[in-house]
């Protein structure tokens, strides 16, 4: 299984064309996306190519391949444009094995707890689900990929309004034997940075 991780996207269509992009050039299952679709927020600047109504519609145009969550500059107008559930403040995803070496494709590897990331801290994300989690959330616009307590904390970044040297980034989340290789990219498609991770309960 493969996924690519969105963040941040804040209205910028230019950005998410780009991402678009690269998701159809590569096979993937689908997108998820931890919220913050269409409004720019009022902490932050107007992002260059800044175009709610046009991202919207390049959004539904894959709709079905979406996993979502709310951001907090998100609301039921947003929702009016967009064609899928974006107002749930978390959900979880259960990853299961491609079927290579001894990963069996019916054997869960991980479940990945998908969460826009102002709503719950780290110590109760790590004391309300198993030991293993996959943890991703946006809304630092800071990139992030780190273990900790036998869980993997993992943030893509922004794609359109990123708060480091670092720039826009997306991440990659993929099935490999027994674990889950994760990777930070930016909008040139390089890899900035990848961790496999094995969880210890599956």
């Amino acid at each position: 299984m493969k996924f690519f991780v969105l963040s941040d996207i804040h209205g910028s269509y230019e950005d998410l064309k780009r991402c678009k992009e690269i998701i159809d050039s590569e096979d993937g299952d689908g997108v998820i996306i931890c919220g913050d679709y269409l409004n720019h927020g009022p902490r932050n600047a107007i992002p260059a190519g800044y175009n709610p109504g046009d991202c919207a519609g390049l959004l539904n145009s894959f709709k079905d391949k979406i996993i979502s969550v709310r951001g907090n500059c998100d609301s039921e107008v947003d929702q009016m444009l967009l064609e899928f559930p974006v107002l749930e403040s978390h959900t979880r995803l259960y990853v299961f094995g491609n079927g290579t070496g001894a990963q069996s494709p019916n054997k869960r590897t991980c479940m990945v707890f998908i969460h826009h990331g102002h709503l719950f801290d780290r110590e109760s994300l790590l004391k309300n689900n198993p030991a293993g989690t996959v943890f991703i959330q946006g809304h630092t616009h800071v990139p992030l990929l780190e273990v900790q307590e036998g869980s993997l904390f993992f943030n893509p970044g922004s794609i359109s309004i990123p708060k480091t040297e670092t720039g826009k980034t997306f991440g990659v989340i993929e099935t490999v034997q027994s674990g889950v290789r994760m990777q930070l990219r930016n909008l040139e498609n390089k890899i900035l940075k990848e961790l496999v991770f094995h969880p210890a309960n599956r």
